[in-house]
């Protein structure tokens, strides 16, 4: 079939999705997105997979996408981080028979995309993304489609979609943020942004940004014109709300739960996603919490959620009559809600300092971390320094690693190829080489097995054996007549 573009591939491969479950890491697996189309999610991505690695590991492919093919589970959309055109192409060339399009990944603000120059790290080289959208648009057998962040300029950022469309983009999700607004410093998402975006191009826009209930949905397409809302937090915190529904946590846990039964994935993944639908109801029930941190199987959650549901219907029962809402939220605690991540001033309100501590630390604000002051460190940090009161976090005191002539991995210290241990493995079995540094012994393991072929060559045929060693002597004495 030709490749469908535009208001085309929308409308058909895509079935007019106007409801979009977000491409998250570790948190948009395949239990997760069968249940957001349950309640209402029209079109899922998958979690941000790294191009590179999907290239070369075979296990992360499987894990990954070939082993979560679902036919349930369509329309969807892969989305890719990379930075490099043929190494992009090349993974989604082994992506898109599982999927309805491709995904290039330019809005990822945090630290690990910075430090792999991808994300949003690379929306000022356009001329790298105009090679690396054209060349996909050309060889891909489905759409290219591209999820970007806002400049703080509108008419730059219009310039911008402007751009990958002519480059060959076939659909535009644009979050109404820019790259430096995250954790506590996110603020609100500009719809105007993205309103001048939707009506600068042709090719289909949705809006990502500010949603918290269906209401909100409603009314960014109603004010920005757009195609579609992609949706992630407000997801998570409440996987109906698309459904226009805000359903017990409890119920939501069990048929996720379920559904992990039958699709299995991580058991961190599971966590994560409750301690986001329990989010308000684990401030209550400070040892659930703890609880939920330590299990270690399927089953244990289940025994969690079923203890979290025994003290809320107790709590439910001894409700006295008006009661309301407790910390301002706009439904009782066990009532799937949104959570409206705290400001820098709230954030420090609620950790017990000042405003004048400059206290803007994101979650995992490493630049304030640098010094090693435990003041400033992750809780998961403060955890490693009560064991080890030595331990230092100033990264200027890490060793430093030398990186893979091949991929730009850590190499190995003793690698002879100057390689890490996944390189140097495809280069010394195409070479038959050995590298004693990465335990690598192709070339000593072929030679033994040339003296184990000829010794049972000897084995089976003594004859040719005992002529070879008669003729072989014969040789030796005109040699040593020779010599005399």
């Amino acid at each position: 079939m030709p490749k469908l573009r535009g208001e085309a591939f929308w409308r058909e491969t895509l079935r007019s999705a106007h409801y979009v479950v977000a491409p998250m890491v570790d948190q948009s697996e395949l239990a997760w997105r069968l249940l957001s189309r349950r309640h209402g999610a029209q079109l899922c991505y998958t979690p941000m997979l790294h191009a590179q690695v999907f290239l070369r590991d075979a296990n992360y492919r499987r894990e990954n996408l070939y082993g979560e093919a679902c036919p349930e589970d369509r329309p969807l959309i892969v989305q890719f981080c990379a930075n490099d055109p043929e190494v992009f192409v090349q993974a989604a060339l082994l992506a898109q028979d599982y999927c309805d399009a491709i995904d290039l990944n330019l809005g990822c603000p945090q630290m690990i995309a910075k430090r792999g120059h991808y994300g949003a790290f690379l929306q000022e080289e356009w001329d790298l993304l105009q090679r690396m959208i054209l060349l996909a648009n050309e060889k891909l057998s489905v759409p290219i489609t591209c999820k970007i962040r806002v400049f703080p300029e509108i008419a730059k950022t219009v310039k911008y979609a402007q751009m990958l469309e002519k480059a060959g983009c076939q659909l535009l999700t644009v979050h109404g943020r820019t790259k430096e607004q995250k954790g506590p410093l996110a603020g609100v998402a500009s719809w105007e942004h993205i309103q001048a975006v939707r009506k600068a191009v042709n090719i289909p826009v949705f809006a990502n940004g500010n949603i918290q209930c269906l209401r909100d949905v409603e009314e960014c397409i109603r004010k920005t014109g757009v195609h579609g809302v992609m949706s992630a937090e407000g997801n998570l915190h409440n996987p109906a709300l698309f459904e226009g529904r805000n359903p017990l946590v409890w119920e939501m846990a069990e048929e996720y739960l379920e559904i992990v039964q039958k699709h299995p994935c991580p058991l961190s993944y599971v966590r994560a996603h409750l301690f986001k639908l329990w989010h308000h109801t684990l401030q209550v029930y400070q040892q659930l919490r703890d609880e939920l941190a330590k299990v270690k199987t399927l089953e244990g959650i289940v025994d969690v959620n079923r203890e979290l549901k025994l003290r809320c219907q107790e709590e439910i029962a001894n409700q006295k009559e008006g009661e309301k809402p407790k910390e301002g939220l706009p439904f009782f605690h066990w009532i799937c809600q949104p959570y409206i991540r705290p400001g820098p001033k709230e954030r420090c309100k609620e950790n017990g300092t000042r405003e004048s501590d400059k206290c803007v630390r994101g979650k995992r604000a490493l630049e304030e971390e640098e010094d090693g002051n435990s003041e400033l460190l992750s809780k998961n940090k403060q955890k490693k320094k009560l064991r080890n009161p030595n331990k230092s976090f100033d990264p200027s005191l890490k060793p430093k690693y030398a990186k893979c002539d091949q991929c730009g991995n850590p190499k190995g210290n003793k690698c002879v190829f100057n390689m890490c241990r996944g390189c140097c493995k495809k280069r010394a079995f195409k070479e038959t080489a050995d590298c004693p540094g990465h335990g690598l012994l192709f070339k000593t393991k072929y030679e033994k097995s040339l003296l184990w072929q000829s010794s049972q060559r000897v084995t089976q045929n003594p004859e040719v054996s005992r002529r070879g060693d008669v003729a072989a002597g014969e040789a030796a004495a005109l040699q040593e007549a020779g010599d005399s």
